[in-house]
């Protein structure tokens, strides 16, 4: 019989391993006050989720997420015109520009460090977004893992099954020797689809539409943190 062991973890990136939060904050016009532009940012990074849900739905393939991004950021200001004055198109650039520049949250690099160290799994990046994008997350986080997974490079979006399923197909791994762990709930439930073991990590900055105690549920395992990440997926 095989051995159902789990041998991979695949970590969705943003939100999940990444503080994009701050980041943008950082580029947002100074003048605004730190609620609104926090607010701000939030609804952006919706937006980005309901874009590629939209694209998803209508069968339409891939976009660049700058390309993504930058249509979202303008649909926003066109809501936002009290403070649409204040996003020249510097700023815009620089707010596009900053998610490709990111500060991991304080607790991955020890998590990954433990999981491919001491329990000898493979680790993977694998997120909608481009090559590029990630290249220059990990350099900006000083994070490492085995492989970049992006939906551009598999040619489809997370939660598709198709997605799910050439990832698995390029690792030559099942989908009950792999684990997703993630800060989004739709992620988890396009692995749990497909047969993957699923850990919810629950992020301020993520999920903010998401009611937490149905996800509690749903998931093998739920988390505020990554700290006991490694002796999580030792149990699954």
């Amino acid at each position: 019989m095989a051995s159902n062991e789990i041998k991979a973890v695949l970590f969705d990136f943003m939100g999940t391993c990444l503080d994009w939060h701050s980041s943008i904050l950082a580029v947002l016009p100074s003048t605004l006050p730190h609620d609104v532009k926090s607010n701000f940012a939030l609804e952006w990074r919706q937006t980005y989720f309901d874009a590629n849900t939209l694209r998803i739905r209508n069968g339409e393939p891939t976009e660049d997420i700058d390309a993504t991004h930058r249509r979202t950021l303008l649909a926003m200001l066109d809501k936002h015109p009290e403070i649409k004055p204040l996003f020249s198109q510097e700023v815009q650039d620089k707010a596009i520009a900053a998610w490709h520049n990111q500060k991991a949250w304080p607790d991955v690099a020890e998590a990954l460090r433990k999981l491919k160290e001491e329990r000898g799994l493979e680790i993977y990046v694998h997120a909608n977004g481009t090559t590029r994008l990630q290249l220059d997350l990990v350099r900006s986080a000083g994070l490492k893992f085995d492989m970049l997974f992006s939906s551009e490079l598999l040619g489809c979006y997370k939660p598709t099954p198709e997605n799910y399923h050439k990832a698995l197909g390029l690792l030559k791994l099942r989908a009950d020797q792999c684990v997703t762990v993630a800060a989004h709930t739709s992620d988890l439930g396009g692995a749990r689809a497909v047969g993957m073991k699923t850990v919810y990590v629950r992020r301020w900055t993520d999920d903010i539409r998401e009611d937490q105690e149905v996800i509690r549920g749903e998931n093998d395992a739920y988390l505020e943190d990554m700290h006991e990440l490694d002796v999580v997926i030792s149990k699954l």
